[in-house]
C-alpha cells in the first residue's frame, strides 16, 4: 500500500501526548514510520499558588491538535482523515484531576509541578513503608484532606489529565499501569493497586465518613495490550469538531510521558534505561530485583506492560536554560540581527562543548519551581560565581547545560552507587537532546555510560503512544511488549551513541559537589526573596 491508501484505509496509528509546553499528535504506520504529525503550544501558569491548565486550555489544545494533524495529512496525501487503527492518549503523569459526579472538575487542575503536598506525603511514606512523591495522586488527595477542603466529599472519581482526556473521548474511566502507578502504589504481582496500602489509607481516613472508598474513585488499572474501549459518537465531535472523524476506533489504556518515553526509546526491558529531558527531567530504568530500601529521591513505578521501574524525577530541566538563549535572541534583534532560533540553540550549545570540564567555577540552579531532591520548596533561578572564576561564554553555556541535569544526577547516584543498579544502555530524548552529541556527551559524563539518541527520538511521547495503540492491534499471541518493539519497530534502526568522556566525568563530578554546596545559597534565595 501506499501512504496515502494506508491513511484512507485506516492502517495507521494515532498517539496524542500532552506535554507541559507541547501538545503533541503522531500518525505512524504499523511498523512504525511516521507518516504525519500535528502540534500545538501551550504554558502551564501560577494561580493562587497552583500551578495549572485551564480547562478550556486542555481542550482547545486537544482540538488544535488534531485539527493541525488533520491539516497535514491533507496537504501530505490529498485526502481526509476519517479513521485510524487505533488512538492512544498520553499526558504529564500525576497530579490531581478530581471529579464530582455529575462530571465536573472540582478544583483546577494541580500540575505534578505543584511542591505544596510535602505533609501528606512524610506522612504517607511512613505510613506504608513506601516513597510518596509530593506529585503523586494519592499525596495531592490526602494534603487536601489535611488542609480540610471541602469538595473531598464530593470526589466520584480521581484521575490523570491522560485518564480524563481518555474518559471524554471512549468513556472509560481507566488508566494504563504505567500511569497508574503515579497515583497510587501498584503491586506488580497482581497488576493493581496495593490492596494492603489502599485499606491502610481508608483505615487512615475512615473518620473523615466520606461517601466513597479509595478504590471506588480511582481509575481501572490495564496493561499495555489490552483493550480500553472505542471512541464514542461524543467523543469523536470532542476530538474532531469538523465532524470527519468516525466513531468506533478503538483505543489502547492511556499512559503517562514516561511510559511512553520508554516505549519510543525501546526501553521497556530490564536493565535498560532512558531519560527524558526538557522542562522537567526523568531517568527511568527498568530493575532487575527490588531496591534494598525505601529512597525517598526515587520513585517505584512500572513499565507500560507492568514490571517495576526506578524512576528518579527532577521538576526542573530546560526552563531557565531556555529563557536565557531568549536573551541572547533579544541581544540579536536588538542589534538588528534576524536569528533563527534553531540555529542559536545549535551555536550556544556547541559553544558549551569549548567550556572547561568543570565549567570554571560557575554554578547555577534553574529551579522555577521546587525541586524535592534537594529540598526546595519553591524555586528562585539564580547564577552565582566567585570573582576569580573563569567566566566567559561557554563556561556560561556548558554551566547551565550540568545544572539543567544537576538534580537528575544526584538521584541516579543513589541507583548506581548505592544500590548497584546495572544499565546496559541508556537512550536519551527531549529537547536536551536535540543538538547532535551536545546533550548526549554531556548526559553521559553525569551518568558515565554510554547514551543513545535514536533518528527517530525527536518524535518523543506521542509516537511511543502511537506504538503501543498499533501494539494492542498488531501483536502476535502472547508476544510481550518489548519483543514486539525489538521486532517489529527497531530492527535495524540506527542512533548515535556518546561514550563518557573521562576528564567531562571528572569535570562533572568537580561541577556536583559545587552543585551540593551551594545549595545554600539557593535555599537562602527561596527564603530570602518572597
Amino acid at each position: 500500500m501506499t501512504d496515502r491508501e494506508r491513511v484512507e484505509a485506516g492502517e495507521t496509528f494515532l498517539g496524542i501526548e500532552f506535554g507541559s509546553t507541547r501538545i503533541k499528535a503522531v500518525l505512524s504506520d504499523e511498523e512504525g514510520k511516521v507518516l504525519s504529525s500535528g502540534a500545538y503550544g501551550w504554558e502551564n501558569r501560577l494561580k493562587d499558588g497552583i500551578w495549572t491548565y485551564d480547562m478550556e486550555d486542555i481542550v482547545t489544545g486537544l482540538q488544535s491538535t488534531y485539527a493541525d494533524l488533520s491539516s497535514d495529512v491533507k496537504n501530505r496525501y490529498g485526502c481526509v482523515l476519517k479513521k485510524t487503527g487505533a488512538i492512544g492518549i498520553s499526558a504529564m503523569m500525576h497530579g490531581y484531576m478530581p471529579f464530582g459526579h455529575d462530571g465536573k472538575l472540582l478544583v483546577p487542575f494541580r500540575t505534578w509541578r505543584n511542591t505544596t503536598t510535602g505533609e501528606a506525603a512524610d506522612r504517607l511514606t511512613d505510613l506504608f513503608g513506601f516513597n510518596i512523591p509530593e506529585r503523586w495522586s494519592i499525596a495531592h488527595l490526602y494534603q487536601a484532606i489535611l488542609n480540610g477542603e471541602a469538595h473531598v466529599k464530593d470526589i466520584a472519581f480521581l484521575t490523570t489529565l491522560a485518564g480524563f482526556l481518555h474518559w471524554k473521548l471512549t468513556g472509560r474511566k481507566v488508566l494504563g499501569i504505567g500511569d497508574a502507578s503515579g497515583m497510587f502504589p501498584i503491586d506488580c504481582s497482581i497488576g493493581n493497586y496495593d490492596t494492603a496500602m489502599a485499606e491502610t489509607f481508608n483505615r487512615l481516613v475512615a473518620d473523615k465518613n466520606y461517601p466513597w472508598k479509595l478504590q471506588e474513585i480511582l481509575p481501572q488499572v490495564l496493561r499495555a495490550g489490552e483493550e480500553a474501549g472505542s471512541l464514542t459518537e461524543e467523543g469523536a465531535a470532542f476530538l474532531d469538531p469538523s465532524g470527519n472523524l468516525m466513531a468506533g476506533i478503538p483505543f489502547c489504556p492511556p499512559e503517562g510521558d514516561a511510559g511512553t518515553g520508554m516505549t519510543a526509546t525501546d526501553s521497556v526491558r530490564e536493565r535498560t534505561g532512558n531519560v527524558s529531558a526538557g522542562t522537567s527531567v526523568f531517568a527511568m530504568i527498568v530493575l532487575e530485583k527490588p531496591l534494598s530500601r525505601l529512597y525517598r529521591e526515587i520513585d517505584m513505578v512500572t513499565t507500560p506492560d507492568g514490571h517495576p521501574c526506578a524512576m528518579v524525577h527532577a521538576n526542573n530541566c530546560t526552563s531557565d536554560l531556555n529563557a536565557w538563549v531568549g536573551i541572547f535572541q533579544e541581544v540579536c534583534e536588538s542589534m538588528g540581527t534576524k536569528t533563527d532560533t534553531g540555529k542559536l540553540y545549535e551555536t550556544l550549545f556547541r559553544k558549551a562543548l569549548e567550556g572547561d570540564a568543570d565549567c570554571g567555577g560557575l554554578l547555577s540552579y534553574g529551579y522555577l519551581s521546587g525541586e524535592f531532591i534537594t529540598g526546595m520548596t519553591e524555586g528562585r533561578p539564580l547564577f552565582v560565581r566567585r570573582p576569580d572564576d573563569s567566566f566567559h561564554l561557554a563556561n556560561f553555556m556548558r554551566m547551565h547545560l550540568y545544572s539543567a541535569i544537576g538534580a537528575l544526577k544526584i538521584g541516579l547516584d543513589i541507583l548506581m552507587q548505592k544500590e548497584n543498579v546495572r544499565v546496559d544502555r541508556i537512550t536519551g530524548h527531549g529537547g536536551f537532546f536535540k543538538t547532535m552529541e551536545v546533550g548526549q556527551r554531556i548526559m553521559a559524563a553525569a551518568v558515565k555510560a554510554p547514551v543513545t539518541v535514536m533518528e527517530n527520538a525527536g518524535e518523543g511521547g506521542p509516537w511511543g503512544m502511537a506504538l503501543l495503540a498499533d501494539y494492542m492491534i498488531k501483536k502476535e499471541k502472547d508476544e510481550t511488549l518489548d519483543r514486539f518493539l525489538e521486532r517489529k519497530i527497531f530492527k535495524g534502526q540506527s542512533g548515535s551513541t556518546a561514550e563518557p568522556d573521562p576528564e567531562d566525568a571528572e569535570g562533572f563530578a568537580r561541577f556536583i559537589e559545587r552543585y551540593k554546596c551551594g545549595l545554600a545559597v539557593e535555599q537562602a534565595a527561596v527564603r530570602n526573596l518572597k
